[in-house]
């Protein structure tokens, strides 16, 4: 995303982000001092023309919207499920609080193993220099390996699925580190800053949770329908490239994810959720969506051009 009249420099161009994330493609005209901003946003082209490296950022971009915007809109409601159905006991039997102690504590695990898991895939995409794959094979992969985990939920195949899952995000995940990598001076500072803020972020929230055990349930309905808008305004933002409007949504979806795991966090403790698999698989996602919705902020109004 760049161009438009408000100033704001962004990365969206370059590295096209979500969940929860939205960009826009500049094709109205723009001032000279966005000219500049644009200019300054486009890294040196090595090897290839200027233009076909333009037009490769936008089928990244376009790629990568329509993917998060439609998986983060799934994938969340998809987490806040049970919730209609849970009922929440005053005085709970030993055995039901050893059930939740023992689905806290594999769900951690679990998500620790597939970060570790995702992270390494995604060095592995940045290592090869591997370009971002086309949107027919990024949906197919995303929505085939998450029906597959649901599918499997109950069984030891369901841990393979798991594994797959959150390895292919991690392969799609390596494109748009990259760019960042290329694209600021700094790139690899706003990389591990948006990587130990969603770690503060739920490191945070979850202890909070956990500790106080605080009845969450109610954030469910306000998440929903906070991804719902946030996912509309991130096509419009998308379709009428208003920068702005995009970096109110990465805005938004910081603060909807933050809910989600306090959300999930709650199920767990107080029964809502019992399948550690899907609570790790949205813990995981609402990660995901924190992650590069705060590098694409930072990247907006910290970075700084080669």
């Amino acid at each position: 995303m760049y161009g438009g009249e408000g100033g704001i420099r962004t990365l969206e161009g370059l590295a096209p982000l979500p969940v929860f994330k939205t960009g826009a493609f500049n094709r109205s005209a723009t001032s000279p001092k966005a000219g500049r901003i644009t200019e300054k946003l486009l890294p040196p082209v090595v090897g290839r023309d200027a233009q076909s490296f333009v037009k490769g950022r936008k089928g990244l971009n376009f790629t990568r919207r329509c993917l998060i915007y439609v998986y983060s809109l799934t994938i969340s409601i998809g987490g806040l499920g049970p919730m209609n159905s849970n009922q929440y006991a005053v005085a709970r039997p030993a055995g039901s609080v050893l059930a939740t102690n023992k689905l806290i504590r594999n769900t951690y695990t679990l998500l620790a193993l597939t970060l570790l898991f995702s992270a390494g895939m995604a060095g592995v995409s940045i290592a090869l220099n591997l370009p971002a794959p086309g949107l027919l094979l990024t949906l197919v992969g995303y929505f085939g390996l998450l029906w597959l985990t649901t599918s499997l939920r109950n069984s030891a195949w369901g841990l393979l699925a798991v594994f797959a899952f959150t390895g292919f995000m991690g392969l799609t995940l390596g494109p748009i580190i990259n760019l960042y990598l290329h694209a600021f001076s700094n790139g690899g500072q706003l990389v591990m800053t948006a990587l130990a803020g969603t770690g503060v972020i739920f490191l945070g929230l979850s202890g909070y949770a956990l500790t106080t055990r605080k009845d969450f349930s109610f954030v469910g309905g306000f998440v929903m329908v906070g991804i719902l808008v946030a996912f509309l305004a991130g096509i419009g933002a998308a379709i009428f490239s208003i920068p702005g409007l995009a970096l109110a949504v990465s805005a938004m979806f910081i603060l909807l994810m933050a809910g989600l795991i306090l959300f999930q966090t709650s199920q767990m403790v107080h029964g809502g959720e019992t399948n550690y698999i899907m609570a790790t698989i949205t813990l995981y996602v609402a990660l995901f969506n924190l992650f590069l919705s705060l590098l694409q902020i930072l990247g907006a109004f910290s970075g700084n051009n080669r």
